[in-house]
């Protein structure tokens, strides 16, 4: 009877131990799939956030914050108080009963057009998206920083996009 139960003990911790390792072994094998899974995973989004970076930085190539040149003309100057003025200067336009003066044409159907909105391009351009909710249009403007920190505008080029007149 006691080699019964030996030889039964025995072959439970051979069944046991033979278990055991197989867990093991596979749990290993999965966490060194999954790290793999991650390290493959992790590169494609670094990879896949440097061609972001890349087209920002290239969407960005015409804008006041990537422009040397536009920023020396600005030099002592604080270039983001004069970005919130010139935004500040263009949307007080929208106020106006008549419309935003910004944009050279007459109201349409009785809707003045207003901006939406804006891109500063260097020291001297701001390109504007307008519209009156149905026609939209764009225009080009030129700045100016004046002496007392005011800004001016004039309209270089404005153009109303055909395709949205109803």
């Amino acid at each position: 009877m006691k080699k019964n139960i030996f030889l039964y003990l025995f072959i439970f911790s051979l069944l046991i131990n033979v278990f055991t390792y197989m867990y093991f072994t596979n749990k290993m094998k999965f966490e060194t799939t999954r790290i793999e899974n991650l390290e493959i995973k992790n590169n494609s989004l670094k990879d896949s956030l440097k061609i972001e970076t890349d087209k920002l930085y290239d969407a960005n190539y015409f804008s006041l914050e990537q422009n040397n040149n536009a920023q020396e003309y600005f030099a002592g100057m604080d270039i983001e108080k004069i970005q919130i003025a010139v935004r500040d200067a263009i949307f007080a336009g929208n106020a106006q009963a008549g419309g935003n003066p910004l944009i050279n044409y007459p109201n349409i159907e009785g809707r003045p057009f207003t901006v939406n909105s804006y891109k500063i391009l260097n020291n001297r351009w701001v390109i504007i998206e307008f519209s009156n909710g149905k026609v939209y249009g764009e225009a080009i403007l030129k700045y100016f920083v004046e002496d007392d920190g005011s800004i001016t505008f004039e309209t270089a080029e404005s153009l109303l996009h055909a395709n949205t007149f109803n």
